[in-house]
């Protein structure tokens, strides 16, 4: 038998380590933006063409690379960070292992052009599909400036799987705002299509996350600032109160470097558990600073994963700094021990006499003679009618007797689902039936098996899902416009997304149009809603869909559909008419699927007669 293995051209071996390291166009532009303020460039300027597809340009003005350092920067695992194994425990730059540009290069064309600062002239590099076309020596600016074009275009495969140019930029824009947020003290700017993007001028981190996030973000920001002998806690963390209902900006950054981590997140939103609302989540701004030798950042491609060597305490000190925020700037709940002890209570007044309480007897109460005392006489507040006792306790003796008959005839829809077993294939009209709300968030009616429960949120959730789904297939435009046009500023991501959405949105009813850079005015939103705070019903919906996005098998229509029905449904603890009770159990019943809310969880309960009697036994 003749030998079967043999190893790999290194054509093919850097195609495999660049599909590990090169995912999409952000995986370079944060690759590439990662080596430039390892340079200590100053200005770090990032250049887009059709989301990065056929163009990434990063331009710095960092220390720049001579002819042979330029050249060995494409060879794999070439680094000037590492000369030892026990490097690896002492880093604290971004980029160490030196398979980027090797990994880019396999997969795209690549021109970079370099100088250092005490040089007069530079070296210009081509390379195309890890295969060097030339070097030649250049007139260029301190630093270095690398250009990738066609990224993936010697692999037709991996080029088809990228998105939309919406969706690829959203994903640049995450990369960048990470680097941009972990380093202040850099100039960041970026360029989509010759467009300004950002401008991102060097200062402090509360008016670089003001500067990326928007001028509303001055006044919700709270800092963090705890030290100790092994740890350095420092950032932001967003006022409780406006927490959102989905993960938004929630950043963790250790040693100038941003990571995920749930365990982590669990400190900060269990130390804001008493103050947020249900279902929301607060946001935040964490730096860390740790020994380097105590973290282990080598443990996945992107390195947005780290491992502690001391878990709990870097929990605990966090826990704590969180809560010693909210305790200094009095977000927490508190006692005020200075006011009056009696205030909001009415002085008594000394110049009224003082009546002892008295008991009011009838001596000629004779229990045993009938009619002796007519107790609505004696108190007129109780009426009653004694001659209805009687037909009383038939009529309860008969229910009890004879098994319940349900008023439930008139059908709703033919064409929809049956959910309760002794409905028998029709859903009816509830108009004699008592229905009544509890809490504020569920439906109770009795039918004919027990007692019915119906979540209202998810209930409107359905019907608005349904309704959307519709117009998105038929197109019909329905629009209410508003008296006082809305203008909105969206942070660059939420602004991409709204683009991306825009057609479908318009659909919807929602008519969009440009103010400006990254901000947009809302004239009209769908009928029939009640839409109190546009942004915030907004904003949430595109959160929600982005989150979304990560389950490729949703459709886009009802990944928006399911977006803004959960955001503008109507809420919990709101107090709803009889007749709106009604109206939305009707409604509800004509859906094609009245049991299920748009993300899986149940509508309707049915709690039979049996298992009220294990409840009350």
């Amino acid at each position: 038998m003749s030998d079967i293995i043999h190893q790999l051209p290194d054509s093919v071996a850097n195609q495999i380590a660049a599909g590990e390291v090169i995912q999409r166009p952000a995986s370079a532009v944060k690759e590439l933006m990662e080596n430039s303020v390892d340079s200590g460039a100053n200005l770090v300027q990032l250049h887009l063409r059709d989301a990065g597809k056929t163009l990434v340009q990063i331009i710095d003005d960092g220390c720049g690379m001579s002819e042979t350092d330029a050249r060995m920067a494409f060879e794999r695992h070439a680094t000037s960070k590492l000369r030892t194994a026990d490097d690896l425990f002492n880093i604290r730059t971004l980029g160490f292992r030196g398979e980027a540009l090797a990994s880019i290069a396999a997969v795209s064309q690549v021109e970079l052009k370099s100088r250092l600062h005490d040089k007069e002239l530079g070296t210009c590099i081509r390379i195309e599909g890890a295969e060097l076309k030339s070097q030649d020596v250049c007139s260029t600016a301190a630093g270095t400036s690398i250009a990738i074009k066609n990224l993936f275009f010697n692999i037709p495969a991996r080029r088809k799987f990228l998105k939309s140019n919406n969706t690829e930029l959203r994903h640049i824009i995450e990369e960048f705002q990470r680097l941009a947020l972990v380093n202040p003290s850099v100039s960041f700017h970026m360029y989509h299509n010759n467009k300004i993007v950002f401008q991102l001028p060097s200062g402090s981190i509360k008016q670089r996350i003001v500067n990326i996030l928007g001028n509303q973000y001055n006044q919700r920001l709270l800092p963090i600032e705890l030290a100790s002998q092994t740890i350095n806690i420092g950032g932001f963390i967003v006022n409780p109160q406006y927490a959102k209902k989905v993960r938004g900006e929630q950043y963790f950054f250790v040693n100038k470097r941003f990571i995920r981590s749930p365990y982590l997140n669990h400190a900060v939103e269990n130390a804001c558990r008493e103050l947020l609302p249900e279902n929301a989540f607060p946001g935040f701004f964490i730096y860390l600073e740790l020994e380097p030798d105590t973290i282990d950042i080598n443990i996945h491609p992107t390195k947005t994963e780290v491992k502690f060597s001391d878990e709990k305490a870097v929990y605990a000190f966090l826990h704590s700094a969180v809560k010693q925020t909210l305790g200094k700037y009095n977000i927490t709940p508190s006692i005020d021990f200075s006011g009056d002890v009696n205030n909001g209570l009415i002085p008594a007044r000394h110049e009224m006499p003082q009546q002892a309480p008295q008991i009011q007897v009838d001596p000629e109460f004779n229990p045993f003679q009938q009619q002796s005392f007519n107790k609505s006489a004696a108190d007129p507040r109780i009426r009653h009618n004694e001659d209805n006792w009687q037909s009383l306790f038939e009529m309860a003796h008969q229910k009890h007797d004879q098994p319940a008959q349900s008023s439930l005839d008139q059908p709703i829809d033919t064409n929809a689902h049956t959910i309760l077993p002794d409905w028998e294939q029709k859903e009816q009209s509830f108009t004699d039936k008592k229905i009544f709300q509890f809490g504020s968030s569920y439906i109770i009616s009795n039918v004919k098996s027990g007692l019915m429960v119906i979540d209202q949120q998810r209930a409107q959730e359905r019907i608005l899902f349904e309704r959307f789904m519709k117009e998105l297939s038929s197109g019909r435009i329905s629009t209410q416009q508003l008296l006082f046009p809305q203008t909105i500023a969206l942070s660059p991501d939420e602004f991409g997304l709204v683009n991306e959405i825009r057609e479908e949105l318009s659909v919807l009813g929602f008519d969009i149009g440009d103010f400006g850079p990254n901000t947009i005015i809302v004239n009209g939103t769908p009928h029939d809603l009640e839409i109190s705070d546009i942004r915030a019903s907004l904003e949430e919906t595109l959160e929600s869909y982005k989150n979304q996005k990560k389950d490729l098998g949703i459709d886009k229509k009802i990944r928006i559909a399911s977006s803004l029905s959960k955001n503008l449904a109507i809420r919990y603890e709101k107090k709803m008419t009889e007749a709106e009770l009604r109206h939305l159990i009707d409604t509800l019943f004509a859906c094609e699927v009245p049991e299920i809310s748009p993300f899986g969880k149940k509508i309707v309960r049915i709690l039979r007669k049996e298992d009220l009697f294990d409840l009350l036994n």
